[in-house]
């Protein structure tokens, strides 16, 4: 998974923040036509919000679901901050 913002809000290969100061993740995926898309998870206030790729679905293997999952559980921590 990517961490989608750093301090300064730009992508990141890695994780670089703590888990409990992180905003947005960005998880890999693919729509139905195998293009290379991302699932981002964003921190809202008290909210949790999935944005997905524009116009597609969002298609994700066992390793983006694990990804996924991991992000909706950091972001629901920060959530309720």
């Amino acid at each position: 998974m990517r961490e989608a913002q750093s301090g300064s809000g730009r992508s990141a290969d890695f994780p670089s923040a703590p888990a409990d100061s992180r905003r947005w993740w960005r998880v890999d995926c693919r729509d139905v036509a195998n293009s290379h898309r991302f699932l981002d998870v964003l921190v809202n206030r008290d909210r949790v919000v999935l944005v997905g790729p524009p116009g597609h679905s969002a298609v994700l293997s066992a390793n983006g679901l694990g990804q996924l999952s991991v992000a909706l559980r950091d972001a629901a921590v920060q959530a309720r901050k």
